[in-house]
């Protein structure tokens, strides 16, 4: 458990540096989460946090995209027109 945390703080250290503030939205979660799960899984933190922001990212750009179709959706809706 002693070599757990500094290998998380080393994983996020590493994702977050690598990623444009703009990009950081669901990555930091991700990795944080992929990264515990890399090390039980096999000791793999820095592994399981990379693959875990990029997760996160995707996920976090999925709902963004769900909220623009449903404002444009609710614009067109009630009459609005958003140019």
């Amino acid at each position: 458990m002693k070599f757990f945390i500094p290998c998380a703080a080393a994983a996020a250290i590493a994702v977050l540096g690598s990623a444009a503030p703009a990009a950081a939205k669901g990555c930091i979660k991700g990795a944080v989460v992929g990264g515990v799960a890399g090390h039980y899984a096999g000791h793999h933190g820095v592994l399981g946090a990379a693959a875990g922001c990029a997760i996160g990212r995707h996920e976090a750009n999925k709902k963004a995209r769900e909220r623009k179709a449903q404002e444009r959706a609710r614009q067109h809706h009630n009459g609005e027109e958003h140019m």
